[in-house]
């Protein structure tokens, strides 16, 4: 079984998301039915909605949405990923709602979208230190330029359990290897940093990307943060940029056929079932 750490639905009758209208491929509904039909025939057994940045105002709106579908359908939703503001002096708040809903089992904040040092700064820091007492955990999603930035984050936190998205975002499509690889290295020195192998197809060049390609990358994150730190994600629908869902799982069977089969357990569905407590 393949436990989903990374789907994004997309309801547009329900929910805006602004920067939708610059994605013509993805600005268009993505709903759980289209997706429950291909995770059954991929092996795709459980899943988490992660946040996909809707408009402030109706971040819980978008939790709400999914404790409905939950609750009105036979879904392998097992929680959400919610978006939240920790650069705002409310996010105190956000742990309340949170503790209020069972659904939710973690917070993101898209950083590669925020301005520079928004991780950084002292009030960040602050908020996202208090899930410390909490069992929620924090994806974070930021450009490798930004990798030193959320280390700072990390350090400051060194009870919060965090989760890197998409491999720390490498820009594949330019061979941009070397730079990526070295802050890959010192983030997995972090003890309490987990790293989601997902999205990466989407970085490649979505006409001529091989696995040769992807396959360093891949591999980077294995050596440096180990079986035991690693989970895997769909990001479905993003991946649509690189070919798809189906093209992402035939991609994580063929890199992981030599592994164990303990190894495959491992990555495939125990670590986030651990994470989590699921």
């Amino acid at each position: 079984m393949l436990f989903d750490t990374h789907l994004h639905l997309i309801y547009p009758d329900i929910l805006k998301y602004p920067w939708l209208d610059k994605v013509d491929l993805l600005n268009k509904p993505s709903h759980y039915e289209d997706y429950h039909i291909k995770a059954s025939r991929l092996g795709i057994g459980a899943c988490l909605h992660m946040e996909v940045d809707v408009e402030e105002n109706q971040i819980k709106e978008e939790t709400k949405m999914i404790h409905n579908l939950i609750e009105n359908n036979d879904t392998i939703i097992k929680g959400v990923i919610s978006s939240c503001r920790p650069e705002q002096n409310n996010f105190q708040d956000m742990i309340e709602y949170a503790d209020s809903q069972k659904l939710i089992k973690g917070f993101r904040r898209v950083l590669h979208v925020a301005p520079d040092n928004t991780a950084g700064s002292d009030q960040f820091k602050k908020n996202v230190n208090l899930l410390s007492e909490t069992k929620l955990t924090f994806d974070l999603c930021a450009f490798p330029h930004q990798h030193s930035e959320i280390m700072q984050l990390i350090d400051f936190c060194p009870k919060v359990t965090f989760i890197l998205d998409h491999c720390g975002v490498p820009n594949i499509k330019d061979g941009d290897f070397n730079d990526w690889k070295k802050s890959i290295s010192e983030l997995a020195h972090r003890d309490n940093l987990f790293c989601k192998i997902s999205g990466i197809i989407a970085y490649g060049d979505n006409k001529t990307w091989t696995l040769d390609e992807i396959r360093p990358y891949f591999e980077q994150v294995v050596n440096s943060f180990g079986i035991k730190r690693i989970i895997w994600g769909s990001d479905s629908p993003v991946c649509n940029l690189g070919g798809g869902l189906e093209t992402w799982v035939a991609a994580t069977y063929l890199m992981t056929q030599d592994w164990s089969h303990q190894e495959k357990k491992s990555f495939f569905f125990e670590n986030s079932i651990n994470i989590w407590n699921l």
